[in-house]
């Protein structure tokens, strides 16, 4: 089978992330992770904190917290969050690993040798009072153009405008507050994209025609506007360091590399991570480095992330000139919306990951942000949308077809599946349509679109009923009990294959419907068409119990519970 290397676009480790971060990048990695792995193939999924750039020190500094001790908590509080939503990374890596390090230095200096990296001097602002020069998060004052007084010196959150310091009225360091501020000359060191504009346009030419149409046209966007060189160099504490034995002035000044040059290289180097865990058995570079032939390696990101992963680190990947695994297939998101405003890590609007999970278990979350994943245009998030749908999907089509099929069959013919008759034309109309619904499921997994698959495993779901209402084993029984348990074992196959092919979406209450069934050798992976057809791999016989509800609808009170504490609309 295929190698699959995955990796989602890395959270920042300044705060919980929301449930928008959560369904546009680590969560789709992860049912398409589990997919793959259930249908035989070799995969790696990798993720990281990415660490380094001004917001992680200033977070620090409002915590009163050593910048490294913050991130080592912030990546630990990250990581539990995610361990509750189930997300199965075969590593989790973070930034400011030493393997990151290395790698990224190396990188630098491959890049200087083939004449990509150049030094430029630039002015910059200058705080006497801090003793150093400023990153532009670093300057804060008020907007030019709303009048917001904590706009930084690159961005007005309030208005959005794009800004330089210098713009900004009655500019003040973040640091000190102190507005004793002079603009002085520095150095840094810049990446000479525009040097590799053609060979990316080249590179991006031969895949874009394989991308969603979102991914293709902003990368095709950033190429037709050009390349522009930029500064990959900061005056922060904390980074990846300039490598003194290239750049010794540069080094002496206590420069590091910007957070948006390192953090795409993380991939390799938490994968590197990974194998140093078990170096015997996990070889890295067989994963990164000639590996063109041998890995298909698929990013999941949102639209914002798109520019970094398909044209600037392939622009860095490429200007090294060795071998390195380039990405081959690009999954971008649109944006998930709260009542159609954005959620805001900043001004905490919206529902956050961590709050999710105190509200309800992970697969409601699962389900919900994937068949409603933001894929062609943009998806709202509303209260009222989320109650439908679990209650509609999970709780009637799903765990009431579970609930009816075991309690009824405990109560009529005990605690093993019934054996009934040989199975009939209803029976064998079922197989056919199972069989066909399982490969649409399949089509859509494979292609990655992801609101086609779950409605593919929500219309498996719905077959289950329909063949339930048809055969009526509650009025079957009266006249006819070996039917009526012949319609129950079959309602049992069903929940067994369920349990199997939902469980990229729901893993743990897929987990609670194969448990149900007490078979000793239970090891399957996956459903094959015969299988479907057959609907046969839980034998008459067979033990089983009736697990307790597997979702729980929920109510007009908790619906109102719900708004009054977030919000029905954006602030």
């Amino acid at each position: 089978m295929a190698r699959h290397l995955i990796t989602s676009a890395l959270p920042y480790i300044n705060g919980i992330k929301h449930l928008g971060n959560m369904v546009g990048s680590m969560l789709p990695a992860d049912v398409y992770s589990r997919y793959l792995r259930q249908r035989g193939h070799d995969v790696l999924y990798i993720c990281a904190t990415d660490e380094h750039g001004t917001p992680a020190e200033l977070a620090a500094k409002e915590q009163g917290l050593p910048v490294a001790e913050f991130c080592a908590q912030a990546h630990d509080a990250q990581k539990a969050v995610y361990d509750g939503f189930a997300l199965a990374f075969d590593y989790f890596g973070r930034s400011s690993s030493p393997e990151n390090r290395e790698i990224t230095q190396h990188f630098a200096r491959k890049l200087n040798e083939n004449g990509f990296i150049e030094e430029r001097a630039i002015r910059q602002v200058y705080s006497p009072t801090d003793g150093r020069f400023l990153p532009d998060r670093y300057v804060e004052g008020t907007c030019p153009h709303c009048g917001y007084d904590k706009a930084r010196g690159d961005q007005c959150e309030n208005c959005t405008r794009v800004l330089d310091p210098t713009d900004l009225i009655n500019p003040r360091s973040a640091i000190s507050g102190s507005t004793d501020l002079e603009v002085r000359e520095t150095k840094h060191l810049f990446l000479l994209q525009s040097k590799l504009q053609h060979e990316v346009e080249q590179w991006v030419a031969r895949h874009e025609a394989d991308w969603p149409q979102l991914a293709s046209s902003i990368a095709r966007k950033w190429l037709n506007e050009g390349l522009h060189d930029r500064a990959i160099t900061r005056d922060l504490d904390w980074g990846v360091p300039v490598p003194a034995d290239t750049w010794p002035e540069l080094a002496a000044e206590g420069k590091v590399f910007y957070v948006w040059f390192d953090a795409p290289i993380e991939y390799i180097g938490a994968t590197k991570e990974w194998a140093d865990q078990d170096p015997e058995n996990r070889d890295w570079k067989s994963w990164w480095y000639e590996a063109d032939d041998t890995v298909r390696y698929t990013e999941f990101m949102a639209k914002d992330n798109v520019p970094f992963h398909t044209v600037m680190f392939p622009a860095t990947e490429l200007g090294v000139r060795e071998p390195w695994k380039k990405v081959d297939y690009v999954k971008a998101f649109n944006w998930l919306t709260y009542y159609g405003g954005k959620f805001s890590t900043s001004q905490k609007r919206g529902v956050f990951t961590d709050q999710a999970l105190d509200i309800l278990p992970a697969d409601y979350w699962r389900y919900f942000l994937i068949a409603n994943a933001p894929e062609s245009d943009d998806s709202s998030f509303t209260w009222e949308h989320f109650t439908a749908t679990v209650n509609k999907d999970l709780a009637d089509t799903l765990g009431n077809f579970v609930n009816r099929v075991l309690s009824f069959s405990r109560k009529r013919f005990g605690e093993e599946v019934p054996a009934g008759g040989e199975p009939g034309e209803a029976e064998r109309k079922l197989g056919e349509e199972i069989a066909r619904l399982l490969s649409e499921y399949e089509e859509h997994m494979e292609a990655l679109q992801f609101r086609k698959a779950a409605a593919a495993l929500r219309a498996l779901w719905s077959a289950g009923n329909s063949y339930l209402e048809e055969k009526a084993p509650w009025l079957e029984i009266k006249t006819d009990k070996e039917g009526a348990a012949l319609t129950l074992r079959t309602a049992m196959n069903l929940i067994h294959l369920y349990a199997v092919v939902s469980e990229p979406f729901i893993p743990a209450t897929a987990k609670t419907m194969r448990e149900a069934f007490s078979l000793p050798d239970d090891t399957a992976a996956w459903v094959t068409q015969d299988e479907a057809k057959a609907l046969a791999s839980v034998p008459s016989g067979t033990p089983f119990t009736v697990p307790p509800v597997l979702f729980a609808k929920l109510t007009d009170e908790d619906l109102a519970t719900y708004k009054d504490r977030f919000g029905g609309e954006p602030a």
